[in-house]
């Protein structure tokens, strides 16, 4: 099938379709050069992403605002950026204790797109507005788009509809800003450069889109109480793993022995947070419920609560 003559125009301007000069002879390179030269491309992703902190925060704080108002976030996107969404999405139960629907991926192609590519399913924008009315989107809810190119019509389909839904909307991209032609609250670009293999978005593109990804759901759950110290505080004991690192959780904050931090989980239903409140406050299950309710699920708040 062959691109229209305005596509094909586009997609010559766009920064992730450039050829990169640094890779220009990686044919004839050794095994070793051609590593090295991805190695060296890559270094360039987390200097991007830093620059793009500001904007990055300025999302957190949209999600952070739509969690405590009951509202989800939801991912949008198609190819290796939807399948980055998913990801992150499907970690935060199992990390961070929450309801598997309170940050969701939407992925072009649904959820078989996710294992096999199924490229033709980006390019239809009502595809995009479906998808979020399947997920009943509100008014409450954040709708991230995830879109190497900035412009996948499908991810450019959700945010219209997500927008005059009066939904926050954030895009993660790898184009400067300025060639953005989509309207958003926050827009996320960190401008890796032209790909080692030429348009091959599954390289810096995609690892830039994971650590931004990263950040706005670890930052966010942190700012609503999920971690204390630096350690996950509301996991969910689904593996023998998990259920070591709970234990470990408790001892390593409380100095508790191993014994005592078993007995202790034991007693709250293995809740690591109300765990840590009974030893270092030195009260009961109920009782560290209670403080952990009053202090919206916040440790420290809880150590503090003398109610």
């Amino acid at each position: 099938m062959a691109a229209s003559p305005d596509l094909f125009d586009r997609l010559q301007q766009l920064a992730t379709e450039q050829r990169n000069p640094h890779s220009a002879a990686i044919d004839t390179a050794s095994v070793e050069e051609i590593l090295h030269i991805i190695n060296t491309e890559d270094h360039r992703v987390p200097i991007a992403v830093r620059r793009e902190i500001p904007h990055i925060a300025a999302a957190v704080r949209r999600i952070v605002d739509a969690f405590a108002q009951g509202g989800r976030l939801l991912y949008v996107g198609a190819g290796t950026s939807g399948r980055l969404g998913v990801v992150d999405a499907s970690e935060c139960p199992p990390t961070f204790g929450t309801d598997p629907a309170l940050v969701q991926g939407i992925i072009a192609g649904g959820r078989s797109a996710v294992f096999q590519s199924q490229e033709g399913a980006e390019d239809e924008p009502a595809g995009g507005a479906q998808a979020l009315d399947n997920h009943d989107i509100s008014a409450a809810d954040v709708v991230c788009g995830i879109a190497s190119s900035g412009r996948t019509p499908f991810v450019v389909g959700a945010l219209d509809h997500a927008r005059a839904l009066g939904a926050d909307t954030l895009l993660v991209t790898t184009v400067p800003r300025a060639s953005l032609d989509v309207t958003v609250d926050v827009a996320i670009c960190p401008v890796v450069g032209p790909e080692v293999i030429m348009g091959s978005t599954r390289m810096k593109s995609g690892t830039a889109q994971k650590l931004v990804l990263n950040m706005l759901t670890t930052a966010a759950m942190i700012r609503r109480g999920k971690v204390y110290q630096n350690m996950m505080v509301d996991l969910q004991r689904t593996s023998e793993k998990l259920v070591q690192r709970a234990v470990r959780t408790v001892v390593m904050v409380t100095g508790a022995d191993r014994a005592t931090a078993e007995a202790t989980l034991d007693a709250c239903d293995g809740h690591v947070k109300t765990a840590l409140v009974m030893l270092l406050a030195g009260v009961d299950a109920d009782a560290a419920r209670a403080r952990l309710a009053r202090a919206d699920g916040f440790v420290r708040h809880a150590l503090q609560d003398e109610a």
